[in-house]
């Protein structure tokens, strides 16, 4: 790996570490993959807004999912 690849390499790593450390003082709930996930889809040109949106729907379900009691099994 050259100097300039690990340069970049490192910067992207302390930009995530950031962006996670933001993250955990705003209570977000989300890890450095999901955050990695994120940052690739909107620089990839999602809207913001909408993966925030699809992201607290997400939780929403998940929430709803688990207070229902499990089904019948027989």
């Amino acid at each position: 790996m050259s100097t300039k690849e690990s340069e970049r390499n490192s910067s992207a790593q302390q930009t995530l570490d950031i962006l996670y450390d933001i993250s955990q003082l705003l209570n977000t709930q989300l890890d450095k993959a999901t955050i990695a996930t994120c940052v690739g889809m909107v620089e990839n040109g999602v809207n913001p807004e909408a993966l925030a949106a699809v992201i607290q729907e997400l939780r929403r379900e998940g929430a709803a999912l688990s207070t229902q009691p499990p089904p019948n099994m027989g």
